[in-house]
């Protein structure tokens, strides 16, 4: 059954793994943002940006189908017929891999003038190869996930995000020296997405000969133990019969699951039609469009890392409980990683909010840009909202209502960018992308409550607000102080490294004392949380309990 420790575990460890890749992927773009100008920037974030699109499209919502496909019929008590259903993923992987590969690269001239980028067609080129293998890891990953096996998941996509920096910072340095300009820097930039590629398809084979023999243990052991019962007679499922449900399930995800994606491929494809009468001149608009899609985008992605966990995770946990009935179980499911969004994904989007100028500063060449990651970090606080609430709808067996969300969410995202680019330049699209996360997260969360009965703070909420705008404020005064007392003593890295360390310290130490003095966290709360978390908040709760009984 499923229970709480599946859910944190699971997610712990799709987290850290996440952590870990966005780090590399960071650190990656470190070099990057040295070796190439503004244009390779851009060429690299176009071809980074179909790509992924792509790669969306290509595995679909077919991952997160499995995910919950497996663990309901395990819960069931139907292995053969999950194990059919995997085998029927594997198939749809690899005819996905070549068919999107081989139109990636064969279209790749249309693909970048459309973007108006048209020497961006070599990075589009050299990192399509990579989209042969990521469709079957991704059915792979899906397999795992629904028998709640985050692990092999977690390890392949650090074993990716390091092969791929590694080759990718070498290819470029290479090129560079060879004098070949940022076009050819790009794609050697990106063609290490390939080598990322095969490194996590070795360990998902790794993990899935490791399962497989532990199955057969489990079969052998289950068939000593009851010689009589066998599952030979069980009539076999057609392919066309699961693909008929996969893809029902598939479909509503994916078009969930490209929202993000889709955004930010928008913004950057259409960045110069829609913002060219606010800037005047090409000059301020690609330094604009760098901003937006090197540094900002990248920053972006930091926050909903948990919420990204969460929704992987969640599935099948609310899948397993949904389909016992248990709706105990999934009530207690819904509520647990409802707070854990509210408690820790908030102050993570706020903390980089208001640390945006340090942040900015350390990671690239210069602060410039701060602004432009501030707001779209800021709004990431409603992109997690959103993606967990429509991770829970999927467990429920709800498909259909993330997928009508999202389609209003995104014409309130066009409709936004057109009427606001011209007017306010890149942030009108920020703008226009944070109302698309509101507008999606709104009517999610307004279907939830009609079928699960939880409550996150309940009449806790101002103390909450009250919380995160003490915390975040402070945050601000501090890395405005550092950076003003710092800039005329230290190098611009150690400044900024001080003074972001210095905003995260504060605002987050703080966060967490205002939340048990201002009882926003209750001692059930704590009980429910992991155990490194329980610790450190156990003292605080003792103190503040203390102070309580002395005050009466």
């Amino acid at each position: 059954m499923a229970n709480k420790d599946s859910l944190i575990k699971g997610t712990i460890i799709l987290a850290v793994a996440a952590l870990v890749a966005r780090f590399l992927g960071l650190f990656q773009r470190i070099p990057f943002d040295y070796m190439m100008g503004k244009e390779g920037g851009i060429y690299f974030g176009a071809a980074n940006n179909i790509y992924l699109l792509l790669l969306i499209i290509a595995t679909g919502g077919i991952p997160s189908a499995i995910s919950r496909m497996v663990s309901e019929r395990y819960a069931i008590g139907k292995p053969e017929e999950a194990q059919r259903v995997y085998r029927a993923a594997l198939w749809f992987g690899v005819i996905a891999g070549l068919l999107i590969a081989t139109l990636m690269f064969v279209l790749a001239p249309q693909i970048a003038y459309i973007m108006k980028q048209p020497e961006a067609v070599t990075s589009i080129r050299a990192i399509a190869p990579a989209l042969l293998l990521f469709p079957v890891i991704a059915m792979m990953r899906g397999y795992f996930q629904g028998r709640q096996m985050m692990m092999a998941g977690g390890v392949s996509q650090i074993v990716e995000q390091v092969a791929r920096v590694l080759v990718a910072v070498g290819l470029a340095l290479l090129v560079l020296t060879w004098g070949w300009g940022d076009r050819w820097i790009a794609a050697a930039a990106t063609f290490g997405s390939v080598f990322g590629s095969i490194g996590a398809f070795l360990v998902m084979l790794m993990y899935a000969r490791k399962l497989r023999r532990m199955d057969a243990k489990e079969a052998a052991s289950e068939r000593d133990r009851s010689p009589s019962r066998s599952q030979a007679g069980e009539s076999k499922r057609s392919y066309r019969s699961i693909y008929k449900e996969m893809f029902s399930i598939s479909i509503p995800i994916v078009v969930a699951a490209m929202t993000v994606q889709f955004m930010y491929n928008f913004d950057t494809s259409l960045f110069h039609r829609l913002t060219d009468s606010f800037y005047g001149n090409m000059e301020a608009a690609t330094e604009a469009y760098d901003w937006l899609a090197m540094r900002a985008q990248a920053l972006a992605g930091i926050p909903p890392i948990l919420a990204i966990a969460l929704s992987t995770s969640i599935i099948p946990v609310i899948t397993s409980a949904y389909a016992a009935r248990n709706m105990k179980e999934v009530e207690r499911q819904t509520t647990l990683v409802m707070r854990i969004v509210v408690f820790t994904g908030v102050p993570a989007a706020l903390a980089l909010t208001v640390a945006a100028v340090s942040v900015t500063g350390l990671i690239f060449d210069g602060a410039g840009g701060s602004g432009v990651a501030a707001a779209l970090t800021a709004g990431t606080i409603f992109q997690i909202t959103m993606m967990t609430s429509s991770s829970v709808l999927f467990g429920l067996g709800k498909t259909k209502v993330p997928m009508k969300s999202t389609i209003i969410g995104l014409v309130v995202k066009v409709a936004g960018s057109v009427a606001l680019a011209p007017f306010m330049g890149v942030y009108g699209l920020i703008l226009a992308s944070t109302l698309c996360f509101i507008t999606i997260a709104s009517l999610n969360m307004r279907v939830i409550k009609k079928e699960v009965a939880f409550t996150v703070l309940g009449t806790r909420w101002l103390g909450y607000t009250l919380t995160i705008a003490i915390s975040a404020g402070a945050g601000w005064a501090i890395d405005l102080a550092c950076r003003s007392l710092l800039d005329d003593i230290l190098p611009a890295k150690v400044m900024y490294f001080l003074s972001a360390a210095a905003t995260g310290i504060v605002s987050l130490s703080l966060y967490v004392l205002l939340l048990v003095v201002l009882r926003v966290v209750t001692a059930e709360d704590v009980r429910q949380f992991p155990g490194p978390l329980r610790k450190l908040l156990s003292p605080i709760m003792r103190v503040a309990a203390r102070s309580g009984a002395n005050s009466r």
